[in-house]
């Protein structure tokens, strides 16, 4: 038990303050700690949860990109506008049109960064306001409502009448994002690919020494995060049942906190699937809970900036670093333990 609190410890301090956080929003509100809240909670997270699990594949990787969100938006529409030209299709077709730009749009930024050797957050700033302003100028921000019947129509996958006669759902982005979820922990944890990504984030060099292709490590990771960004992009408009261009936008801050703050480390080489789901939640909680409470949408910028700052000094020294230093120090009495020790 000992053993997996401390190969898990983010995991384990995150749920622990997921459950503190939910005991006093339970008492201090009247609807926080209901069935259709929690739902709406998994419903509303499931976007963000799909990018976090393709954004934590980059992270493990070294790299880091802000640009999956804007990427996402431009799935939508142009998604959008191809089924408008092929008579509406179905999901098939919808699934492959946007997976197949998403990963387009990953692999141009995975180009950038391996070809010209530029440091992957350059290179995705570059390419967020390359891709948002050439969607702007071409969609003069003209949203789009006539979408396909298939794409529009609520699949409700579990649903429960409430006492209120309110209806509580389970709605298809939440399976959807729980296939992306398993699909990522199989990848990195059960494919060699996988590991080559944790050693190659670990370390680069030593990596490439060992044999590891760089350039097909740089384009997996990013292809894979763009294909979570397509996914996410079609749920997304399936959820609104409309394809706004600036949807998504700014939303890729508040993913990259919760997946830093879920035990991936800026630089490479750690972070776990269920870290990164837990943090998404962590975040969601929290702006489910000032809304609850009437706090200003403002306070919860100010939260996310604090998160943000907090798990990228974790990220440098993870509280799973210190367990074992007390741990050491309990067991010798408080005094550090001698090299032979500590063999």
């Amino acid at each position: 038990m000992r053993k997996l609190f401390l190969s898990h410890t983010t995991e384990f301090v995150l749920f622990a303050v997921i459950i503190a956080m939910s005991i006093v929003l339970a008492f201090t509100t009247d609807r926080f700690f209901t069935l259709g809240n929690a739902f709406d909670l998994l419903n509303i997270s499931a976007v963000n949860i799909i990018f976090a699990v393709g954004l934590l594949v980059v992270l493990i990787s070294g790299g880091i990109d802000i640009s999956f969100a804007v990427a996402a938006s431009i799935v939508q529409y142009v998604t959008a506008l191809a089924l408008e030209r092929i008579g509406g299709g179905g999901w098939v077709s919808g699934f492959l049109i946007a997976t197949g730009i998403g990963i387009v749009l990953g692999v141009i930024n995975a180009f950038l960064i391996h070809r010209f050797r530029i440091i992957s957050i350059v290179a995705t700033i570059a390419t967020f306001n390359v891709y948002f302003g050439l969607l702007m100028f071409f969609t003069k921000g003209v949203s789009i409502y006539n979408l396909p019947d298939w794409l529009t129509s609520r699949v409700i996958i579990y649903e429960r009448e409430m006492a209120d006669g309110s209806w509580a759902e389970i709605t298809l982005p939440v399976v959807v994002m729980a296939v992306c979820a398993l699909a990522t922990w199989l990848f990195i944890t059960r494919t060699t690919t996988g590991r080559q990504l944790y050693a190659f984030g670990d370390n680069p060099e030593g990596a490439r020494r060992f044999g590891i292709n760089i350039g097909a490590m740089q384009f997996i990771a990013f292809g894979w995060l763009g294909l979570m960004a397509g996914i996410a992009g079609l749920m997304q408009a399936h959820y609104a049942q409309e394809v706004v261009p600036n949807a998504l936008y700014g939303r890729e801050l508040d993913v990259l906190a919760a997946v830093v703050l879920g035990g991936a480390r800026l630089g490479g080489g750690k972070g776990s699937v269920l870290g990164c789901v837990l943090g998404v939640l962590l975040v969601s909680i929290t702006q489910n809970g000032l809304n609850l409470m009437g706090v200003s949408p403002f306070a919860f910028k100010m939260i996310v900036g604090a998160i943000i700052l907090v798990a990228i000094t974790l990220s440098s020294a993870r509280i799973g670093n210190l367990v074992p230093v007390f741990a050491t120090r309990k067991s010798t009495g408080g005094r550090p333990a001698d090299r032979g020790e500590s063999r």
